[in-house]
Parts: C-alpha cells; sequence; structure tokens
C-alpha cells in the first residue's frame, strides 16, 4: 500500500536569490511538499518508527533552506535528495518552493518552481 504525506505551507526565512541584496538581506519563502510513501506497516502497526515522520520531513527542509544559493531551483532539488536519502520509503516527491514579494521591478505575490521526481 501506499500512502500521501502533505506539508503545505512550511515559511522559511532564507538568502537565496543571485542578487546582492538577496544574499545579504534574504528574503521569505514557502514550502509544500506531497509525498507518496510506500508503507511498511508502520499504518495498519500505528508505529511512527515504520512511517515518514513528517516532523523529521520539516527539519529536513529547515536544514536545506539554511544554505544559501543562487536560484531556488537548486534548492528546491537539494530538498529532494535529502529526503530520498533520509527516508527510502518515499517512493515521489512533488516540491513547489516559492519566493515571497521577489525582486522583479514590479509586483508579484511570488515566483515559484515545482519539481517532480515521477
Amino acid at each position: 500500500m501506499e500512502y500521501e504525506l502533505r506539508l503545505e505551507g512550511m515559511e522559511f526565512r532564507a538568502a537565496h536569490g543571485c542578487y546582492d541584496v538577496e544574499q545579504r538581506v534574504g528574503g521569505n519563502f514557502t514550502v509544500d511538499l506531497r509525498l507518496t510513501v510506500e508503507d511498511n506497516g508502520g499504518v495498519a502497526a500505528d508505529n511512527i518508527a515504520r512511517t515518514v515522520n513528517y516532523v523529521e520531513v520539516y527539519e529536513t527542509v529547515r536544514e536545506q533552506m539554511a544554505i544559501p544559493s543562487a536560484i531556488i531551483e537548486n534548492t528546491a532539488d537539494r530538498i529532494m535528495k535529502a529526503l530520498t536519502e533520509r527516508f527510502p520509503a518515499l517512493r515521489r516527491i512533488e516540491i513547489t518552493l516559492a519566493k515571497l514579494a521577489p525582486p522583479l521591478g514590479g509586483k508579484a505575490a511570488r515566483v515559484a518552481v515545482t519539481m517532480k521526481n515521477y
């Protein structure tokens, strides 16, 4: 059996961007995840040790968001790789990483990248 785990609207302050001011001052970002998990009996056993712990997923994302990148695509890719390494039960990952109020010279609520490993 497989099931889907979602973490939506995670918010971070981080120094991602190719402009000097973005790297010095930082900006606000959101991360949404859709994770497809292969269940190894943890759900039926009511055993968190045999599932993907969403607290540990959040911590993995937080760790990767703390590493500055020039482009958000790199950050999203790093998050996907870190989750894959940490949680072998993950079968599919979809991540949307958004930079809020990006410096475009005009008004835009966010720019976002969505990546999938399937």
